[in-house]
């Protein structure tokens, strides 16, 4: 199978796999992805300019031009311009007989940073995600809630109210805390995680859309009523730095930068920050004493069970500021930021071997540890792979986003097509839904979590049988064709009756679950 037909293959997974399989939306009670009331709250409370500037009065959305001029902003715009530079020399060193710049003259075309200093471009919001599922980072916050926006081109001056306006390819995330530090709510009363898991899950039994259902999320008994610009947290970017259009040198491809910036209170100021489990790979390997602290600390026993779980928080010291996201992953060798990875390999140099982990790992069933996930090297190398950011946006998201949103500015916004999120993203809501559900219910709620390419199923049926789990364009296992292995990690990985596991190479272990070949 060619490159090129095996990417469209994907490409068609994903995009049929993003659909949820049953009749009740999957993200139901865990994300707010209706596009007329996402217009309505975009026009009001939650349009991002009366979150960051709540002194201003004006109705009138702000320009990303605008935007990037606030003085909390200042920090954010300076970052990413440096991420540029850094990322054309580096484009230079590895590839310089290729020409990087905006337009479409160029091998590697760069996103056009005009864009945010524009006034008809604006940052619209595209979904509200409840992310109540991370409160094990800190508790008392109870977790995060997401408002994602997207850059769009504002309509130009004499054209018709119904044309489709442009979506440009970056997301700013505005990451609240569920909880606000002061924790009461508009009456003086506290606010408990239980009380605010229950408004979203009773939210997600609304049969209303547009204005009636904005409304109803808004009122005194509604999940966004708890929020407001008291609870920002942290502002986290994902742009297309640049894409290389098909060449007779390779094929598509394109690089996403992602970056995290937290918001100093004193200082009214986002600030560049690490990024969560984003391992800085190239420090690492250039610092011997460091790559061994690493290894100690991440296969110390009780680390290496939260690995497993999905809910390891490493250590600041060894992360990275900013990551590229190749997509599609893996398929150039002269991608600029190289496929993550600390395992050894050929020709590579190492932080862990496959001995490190199987010592490890024999040491965490000695302790009578068992472990859901990596019960091997390749399980390990995924593991750590999938808790990057990176790493998790090269898993079966749609190009380098895993939440697109919804386009509420198309022609018939209530009956956009675009689809809203990945399959890695449909796939976790069972997950979300049953955590929040713990939480509403006053029990422990159990944080762990599978593969980013296989959701974990909670005992649900839900996902059973659809793209997410064992259907079609599902991801799944099959032994290399040049050895006997049978990779306890991933043995779970099936296909549903009458698909077969396709593979692409000879060594490869995981594919695709599609029609069984006659």
């Amino acid at each position: 199978m060619s490159r090129a037909l095996r990417f469209l293959f994907i490409m068609l997974a994903l995009v049929c796999g993003a659909l949820p399989a049953s009749a009740a939306p999957l993200e139901r009670g865990t994300a707010i992805t209706d596009p007329l009331a996402l217009r309505e709250l975009d026009g009001g409370r939650f349009g991002i300019g009366r979150l960051l500037w709540p002194e201003r009065s004006a109705d009138i959305p702000l320009t990303s031009g605008q935007l990037f001029t606030l003085p909390s902003m200042l920090p954010v715009r300076q970052a990413i311009d440096a991420e540029f530079d850094r990322y054309i020399a580096r484009h230079k060193r590895s590839l310089p007989s290729e020409a990087v710049g905006v337009g479409d003259g160029f091998a590697f075309q760069l996103f056009d940073r005009t864009q945010l200093d524009s006034g008809d471009t604006r940052f619209a919001l595209a979904g509200i995600v409840n992310r109540m599922d991370r409160a094990y980072v800190d508790e008392a916050s109870c977790g995060d809630i997401r408002l994602i926006y997207r850059l769009t081109r504002m309509k130009t001056p004499g054209i018709d109210d119904r044309a489709i306006l442009l979506r440009l390819p970056m997301t700013l995330n505005l990451v609240l805390k569920a909880k606000a530090d002061h924790g009461i709510d508009r009456n003086g009363k506290p606010v408990t995680c239980s009380e605010i898991a229950k408004r979203w899950l009773a939210a997600g039994e609304f049969s209303l859309t547009g204005a009636p259902l904005a409304e109803k999320l808004l009122d005194e008994n509604g999940p966004l009523d708890l929020l407001g610009y008291e609870n920002i947290d942290r502002i986290e970017t994902n742009l297309q730095i640049a894409h290389a259009p098909k060449s007779p040198v390779r094929d598509f491809r394109t690089n996403y930068l992602l970056k995290v910036f937290r918001y100093d209170a004193a200082a009214r100021e986002f600030r560049e920050a690490p990024m969560e489990n984003q391992i800085d790979r190239d420090r690492i390997l250039a610092d011997d004493k460091l790559g061994r602290e690493f290894k100690s600390w991440l296969l110390e026993p009780k680390h290496l069970a939260e690995l497993d779980s999905g809910a390891v928080l490493i250590p600041e010291k060894f992360l990275a500021n900013g990551a590229i996201a190749a997509t599609p992953a893996g398929f150039d060798a002269s991608d600029l930021q190289p496929e993550f990875g600390l395992m050894q390999g050929e020709g590579a140099k190492a932080v862990f071997s496959e001995a490190d982990v199987v010592t490890a790992l024999k040491k965490a069933a000695a302790g009578g540890m068992k472990l859901q996930n990596i019960r091997s090297a390749g399980g390990f190398e995924r593991r750590l792979n999938d808790v990057t950011c990176s790493g998790c946006h090269q898993t079966r998201g749609i190009g380098g986003f895993h939440f697109p949103g919804v386009d509420w500015m198309a022609v018939n916004p209530s009956n956009s097509t675009v689809v809203p999120a990945s399959p890695h993203f449909f796939g976790d809501q069972v997950r979300r839904r049953d955590i929040l559900t713990a939480v509403r219910d006053g029990k422990a709620p159990d944080y762990s979590r599978g593969f980013a390419s296989r959701p974990q199923l909670r005992g649900s049926t839900e996902l059973v049988g659809t793209e997410y789990s064992d259907g079609w364009g599902a991801h799944c296992y099959a032994p290399s064709n040049t050895t006997a292995s049978n990779d306890a990690s991933f043995r779970a990985w099936t296909c549903a009756e009458g698909l077969a596991c396709q593979v692409s190479g000879k060594t490869a272990r995981t594919g695709m679950c599609f029609v069984k070949s006659r």
